[in-house]
């Protein structure tokens, strides 16, 4: 017979109060006590709503209106459970009203796989690198992968070559826009000395000469192909549901896009890393240099590189940054919360975005899931004051 699990902490309303004065950002569903500390900056919603509500009750946030959490939500607030709160929550703690105990301390809403996260219990061991191990979920894999987790990864035994799958943010534009500018330099020059031919020299015949005019055009095709590329990658690569009875092709889908949705708050996953990142750059490079003349397709490639950089950059904003309320990224970031924690298969939406804004609608489509204003782990839209409330 297993070990009954160890009784949960306990912790009286002044203690609450002391780590709040402290700086701590803890909440509360009517007993069970949670601190979302750690939380706080990447919450979709802004950090503010979350400072708004500390020491208070957020089961009526969390349950509408204006929206219900999903049920990944709330797994997800469960992750951060520190213990329950000492008798009765009649009274606030610091400034906030809570229900009692003895209606709150259960939820219908919620399913019982919800109520706690047991890392002993999981599916795999997280104490040991997971890509070999996701291989043999077999069918309880889409569901496991689709349950995100606020821990970082590992995927591989190997120190090195785990190092090679990880990055920061700003190593994206510390390699790559260099390449942009030196690309984007060079093959201007080649347009500017004139005798460029679209097409590649095994096609000579069935060639047209470019003229130095083109060089925009062609820059701003790459912007576009990057966009459609990657549209299509996302759609039907990354979120095809691999077969349950491969653990390979499982594998293959965890290490490319399936560790981002378990854990899509792990700083070191959420762009792409340089060594991986490079073999794709030189195989989309070399499919075009097959096709197009060089200075053509070094101008293509120069854009749809610039178009990689801004996307990646702008998917971790998205997870880490807090844009203004009502602005074009707050509903991007919202979308793409949802594409995470609600929708993860639910496809994009045709743009309803002035012309300005084109552009960046095309580049950032594949971040964008499902129209809707609320947000998903946020809570109720409240005018909050800047900063932690004092």
């Amino acid at each position: 017979m297993a070990p009954a699990p160890p009784p949960a902490a306990c912790f009286s309303a002044a203690e609450v109060q002391r780590r709040l004065a402290a700086g701590a950002c803890w909440v509360r569903r009517g007993a069970r006590l949670y601190d979302l500390t750690g939380f706080v900056r990447q919450h979709p919603g802004g950090e503010q709503l979350l400072w708004a509500r500390a020491g208070q009750d957020v089961s009526a946030d969390l349950d509408g209106p204006p929206h219900q959490h999903s049920a990944n939500a709330r797994r997800w607030l469960e992750q951060y459970y520190v213990g329950d709160l000492q008798g009765d929550p009649e009274g606030p703690v610091e400034n906030g009203p809570v229900a009692s105990a003895s209606t709150q301390k259960t939820d219908p809403v919620m399913e019982p796989k919800l109520k706690a996260v047991d890392w002993e219990k999981d599916l795999v061991d997280w104490q040991k690198p997971l890509l070999w191990q996701v291989g043999h979920l077999g069918e309880k894999y889409d569901e496991w992968v689709h349950q995100p987790v606020s821990r970082p990864i590992r995927l591989f035994h190997s120190d090195f070559v785990e190092a090679l799958s990880k990055t920061v943010w700003y190593s994206v534009p510390i390699i790559w826009i260099p390449l942009v500018l030196y690309c984007s330099w060079s093959y201007y020059g080649a347009f500017a000395q004139g005798n460029v031919q679209l097409l590649a020299p095994f096609a000579t015949e069935y060639s047209v000469a470019m003229p130095e005019s083109a060089f925009p055009g062609l820059f701003l095709l790459g912007l576009f192909l990057w966009s459609l590329l990657e549209y299509l990658i996302h759609r039907f690569l990354f979120h095809m549901k691999p077969p349950s009875d491969s653990a390979y092709l499982i594998m293959l889908h965890f290490a490319l896009h399936g560790q981002h949705h378990k854990a899509p708050f792990d700083t070191s996953r959420l762009v792409f890393p340089p060594v991986p990142a490079s073999l794709v750059i030189a195989f989309f490079y070399l499919v075009l240099r097959l096709i197009l003349s060089a200075a053509v397709a070094g101008t293509v490639f120069a854009g749809s590189l610039l178009g990689y950089v801004i996307y990646d950059l702008t998917h971790y904003y998205l997870h880490f940054g807090s844009p203004h309320k009502g602005s074009y990224l707050y509903h991007l970031k919202a979308h793409h919360v949802k594409h995470h924690f609600a929708h993860h298969r639910s496809g994009e939406d045709p743009p309803r975005h002035p012309l300005p804004q084109l552009l960046i609608s095309r580049l950032t489509a594949p971040l964008s899931f499902q129209p809707g204003p609320a947000w998903v782990l946020g809570f109720t839209v409240r005018k909050a004051s800047r900063g932690r409330p004092s």
